[in-house]
């Protein structure tokens, strides 16, 4: 039998465990798994594109284990009332080929960019910051502000959004997260001053949401929202400014930030930072930005922890068939008692 997790059972998972020591171990996965790279096969996600949105497929395995995510992005889905990002995903024994696990992705992607977002901050931030500024009060910033105050320590998160409505509905989920929330005027406002900087806008096309200018000097910018082809966040002038972190290069080239800067733009991968290949934040007025565009590794750690966590609850889900003959599948399908196996042959 193979292990679900509805979205129901997710939500009893992370309330049980609470979210803020949820979104801790998830980090803690994510940075073992980051540790051990070379194990892993990896390759830039497959994507189906369109002119509503991305359709795509994310897979990955470390020889014992095999995990794929489905995930669409389609930035105009909450006009009619429907998510903008939606997700399920799989583990899979190697050995043998059977999924051991299927579980919903849509909350569980949330929860791991958020881990990812404040695990990369802790190793390129200065450790004093205790200030962010989050741009974009989407269905992912409740989830960034807990993660960096879980993590980091931030004690004072400005907040900015077009959309006030989208302020007001993150000021009420946020109000207890222990951090002073400051509901900024203008993105400019928001920025000032910050140590670290979250931009996470759904708009589908080559925008500018923050500059050089705005920066201070020693600021960590974390940029979420580009994960695509023509969708980005950041002004171009902004890429020479500092430090440049990825997950995985062949895919932040095609999908980050830095489809605005030549293909041999010098970026250094997370993995590189934590093996000590290359260098992290070497002094408190560099400025560091994380390019975050969300790679498979990433969902393999958290649907290893979601297994790791629900293994003894058995919630299970007949998805293959277990038969007293494994070469009988047709009397699965026509409801024929099992037949016991034929002995070997001598």
């Amino acid at each position: 039998m193979t292990q679900f997790i509805g979205v129901e059972d997710m939500r009893r998972l992370v309330r049980s465990t609470g979210t803020k020591a949820f979104l801790t171990q998830l980090a803690g996965y994510i940075r073992s798994d980051f540790s051990r790279w070379s194990e892993f096969e990896k390759s830039a996600r497959v994507a189906s594109h369109s002119k509503d949105g991305v359709i795509e497929l994310m897979p990955t395995s470390d020889g014992k284990l095999y995990s794929f995510k489905y995930v669409n992005g389609h930035p105009s889905n909450p006009k009619t009332g429907k998510l903008t990002v939606t997700a399920f995903g799989v583990l899979a024994d190697v050995a043998t080929g059977y999924p051991l696990l299927i579980s919903e992705m849509t909350l569980l992607t949330a929860l791991r960019t958020a881990a990812t977002s404040a695990f990369a901050a802790s190793i390129l931030a200065r450790p004093e910051s205790r200030v962010m500024a989050l741009v974009g009060a989407g269905a992912q910033s409740e989830f960034q502000a807990l993660a960096f105050q879980a993590l980091l320590g931030i004690e004072e998160i400005r907040v900015y959004d077009p959309d006030p409505r989208a302020v007001d509905k993150f000021i009420a989920n946020a109000k207890d997260f222990g951090v002073t929330l400051v509901r900024a005027a203008s993105v400019e406002a928001a920025v000032a001053g910050a140590d670290i900087v979250t931009v996470c806008t759904a708009v589908k096309g080559r925008v500018a949401v923050i500059d050089a200018a705005m920066l201070s000097p020693g600021t960590h910018i974390n940029a979420i929202g580009g994960d695509c082809p023509g969708k980005t966040e950041l002004a171009a002038d902004i890429l020479g400014m500092g430090e440049y972190f990825v997950e995985f290069t062949p895919q932040t080239r095609i999908e980050g930030e830095i489809q605005q800067a030549p293909a041999d733009y010098p970026v250094a991968e997370l993995w590189e930072v934590l093996a000590g290949v290359k260098d992290g934040r070497t002094g408190a007025a560099d400025i560091t930005v994380f390019d975050s565009v969300g790679f498979a590794v990433e969902d393999f750690s958290a649907l290893r922890l979601v297994h790791d966590l629900t293994a003894a609850k058995r919630l299970l889900l007949d998805l293959v068939p277990e038969l007293a003959d494994p070469k009988n599948l047709y009397g699965e399908l026509i409801g024929e008692p099992a037949l016991a196996k034929a002995p070997e042959a001598a």
